[in-house]
């Protein structure tokens, strides 16, 4: 059995032998184009502890853990934690705008003023504003993203 295991990988292991140095195209498809556009970005990936050490947030935190966690040693508020506008109930012709990054967004609305009803959780997208069940207010997506930032071609 295990000499015919080994006639079935012979002819690849010749080939594989025979060329020494790797085809044009295959080099052409491996190699990268070098960085002109000056330095790459910071990374969203930690460098990890070294062997025997527990790691810091700041070496273990990944994604948009790690962003916040940078954005903070800077200075920099890396996402809006303010509340929305209770001043005023949003209205079909003014609602009240909701930033996003993203094609949809959940809010949470305790009426106008604020506290003056249970929260209510809903989803804002972009295609469709949302009233509040409780106190009819109107939520706007005001989407600033890229657009088709989610359409994965595979």
């Amino acid at each position: 059995m295990y000499s015919a295991a080994l006639r079935a990988v012979r002819p690849v292991v010749v080939r594989s032998t025979r060329r020494s140095t790797p085809s044009n195209a295959f080099r052409a498809l491996s190699t990268t184009t070098p960085r002109f556009s000056g330095p790459a970005p910071p990374s969203l990936y930690g460098e990890g502890a070294k062997p025997g050490e527990i790691p810091s947030d700041e070496q273990q935190a990944t994604g948009l853990e790690r962003f916040q966690l940078l954005g903070e040693m800077n200075g920099v508020e890396s996402f809006d934690l303010e509340p929305l506008d209770s001043s005023r109930v949003g209205t079909l012709e003014d609602p009240i705008k909701v930033f996003s990054l993203d094609t949809s967004r959940i809010v949470g609305c305790t009426g106008s003023p604020a506290e003056s009803h249970e929260l209510h959780w809903f989803t804002v997208k972009k295609e469709k504003n949302r009233r509040c069940p409780e106190c009819g207010s109107v939520y706007a997506l005001d989407f600033q993203g890229v657009e088709h930032h989610d359409a994965h071609h595979h």
